[in-house]
């Protein structure tokens, strides 16, 4: 694809809008009411519209390497700020993704460049959890479970924002860690229980 392609599919696009409903654009305008906080992978072939079935303005949405959630990343963490406590969504979602090329970075002892101090993100996450992933004897499973436990692990840190945690008290905001299985195109839900996770750490990360 040239960057012409990208100009024509840009006015076939806003034809095909206009012939379903011809205020489509004036209407978008206006304003947006998303209903999720979408956080996932820079993965080009990952797109969060595509595998969800939205349209546009029905999802805020951050992504960058490993769908990481980082608290001193001041990217996600305006993103965070101003989707949960401005435009007020009630959905979280981290996804990740299996075959993730962060993930597996981080699975190589070889020095990254620029990129080693955001894959120690996901390397710290292999630390936590090493005795579980040390017992995984195949690689290609051990990979796919270590891209869950960075969804989850990001899942906590959002958590212990002090954003989310005003918005679990006042609305029942829901955090979800969700994983795209790449090989197959499904969406598939961790049903993560944080409150088992955070049951013996709550009161350390607990900010509302």
């Amino acid at each position: 694809m040239n960057v012409e392609e990208v100009f024509k599919n840009n006015d076939k696009w806003i034809a095909e809008k206009l012939a379903i409903d011809p205020d489509y654009f004036t209407n978008l305008a206006k304003g947006q009411s998303p209903e999720f906080l979408y956080i996932g992978c820079s993965d080009s072939r990952v797109t969060a519209e595509d595998l969800m079935g939205i349209q546009p303005g029905q999802a805020f949405i951050h992504r960058n390497i490993a769908n990481l959630v980082n608290n001193v990343d001041l990217n996600v963490m305006t993103v965070l700020n101003y989707a949960v406590r401005h435009l007020k969504v009630n959905h979280i979602v981290v996804c990740g993704h299996y075959n993730c090329g962060g993930v597996k970075a981080a699975m190589q002892p070889a020095d990254m460049g620029i990129l080693n101090p955001w894959l120690r993100n996901i390397r710290d996450v292999y630390r936590i959890h090493r005795d579980e992933l040390g017992k995984i004897e195949d690689e290609s499973a051990r990979y796919d479970r270590l891209v869950e436990l960075n969804v989850q692990e990001q899942c906590v840190n959002l958590l212990k924002t002090a954003a989310v945690q005003e918005a679990i008290t006042l609305r029942g905001l829901t955090v979800h860690g969700w994983v795209f299985d790449i090989r197959t195109g499904k969406l598939i839900d961790l049903k993560i229980d944080f409150d088992a996770i955070l049951k013996d750490i709550k009161e350390i990360y607990n900010l509302y």
